[in-house]
């Protein structure tokens, strides 16, 4: 192990022991209730950027700062603020649908978190998804040439028959569906922390599938 490696465990420490500490706990619970949106920006910026590092850790053997490492965090917390609201909306969705009978067994906790992964995912991720390759490629060519690319750039660059087979077609229904289930089953204060928890380890995988490639 190097002292990065070191470094990176001892921030997620960190940051699980605030999470577990009783009194830093109750913290984190009082402030995702009264400020939602900036505790969701808070917890990808972190975590979601800390998944981006492991994930350069596994492709080069070595901690390196990505390209636009401000931007890159900011960019995750606005997708934490966009998830925070998403969750809500797909969420109270399902129990509305359940509730008028057009979705079946109301009242299952599973059944509701199943619904709820499956129709966010197969909706929403993929918008999602293609908006932060756009934003990562923008930041990658930018450094690469110093000046702005253009939209075209951007999707000329983009490995879509990658994106489609592996991120769409496979991480959707094998990963994220299953992982936001479990998800969905949570009180609704760890819903978003768990979702950036559960970036880092995407990262790692996403990280491993790239190696392998090459």
């Amino acid at each position: 192990m190097k002292k990065g490696d070191f470094l990176w465990l001892g921030a997620m420490a960190a940051i699980v022991a605030f999470l577990l500490f009783p009194t830093t706990h109750e913290l984190f619970n009082d402030w995702t209730h009264a400020q939602p949106y900036l505790m969701g920006f808070v917890k990808f910026a972190i975590l979601a950027t800390m998944g981006e590092l492991m994930a350069l850790r596994i492709v080069t053997g070595d901690y390196k700062k990505p390209a636009g490492l401000v931007w890159r965090m900011i960019i995750w917390g606005l997708i934490g603020m966009l998830i925070t609201l998403m969750f809500s909306v797909f969420a109270g969705g399902v129990v509305a649908a359940q509730e008028a009978g057009k979705l079946p067994f109301e009242g299952n906790n599973f059944a509701f978190a199943f619904f709820t992964s499956a129709i966010m995912n197969l909706i929403f991720a993929p918008t999602f998804m293609a908006f932060h390759k756009y934003t990562d490629t923008y930041l990658d060519l930018k450094a690469e040439t110093g000046s702005s690319p253009s939209i075209k750039d951007i999707t000329l660059k983009i490995d879509w028959y990658g994106f489609v087979s592996f991120v769409l077609m496979k991480t959707i229904p094998f990963f994220w569906i299953p992982a936001h289930t479990i998800t969905f089953l949570l009180p609704s204060e760890y819903r978003v922390l768990v979702a950036a928890f559960l970036s880092v380890a995407l990262g790692a995988l996403l990280a491993i599938a790239k190696k392998k490639s090459k």
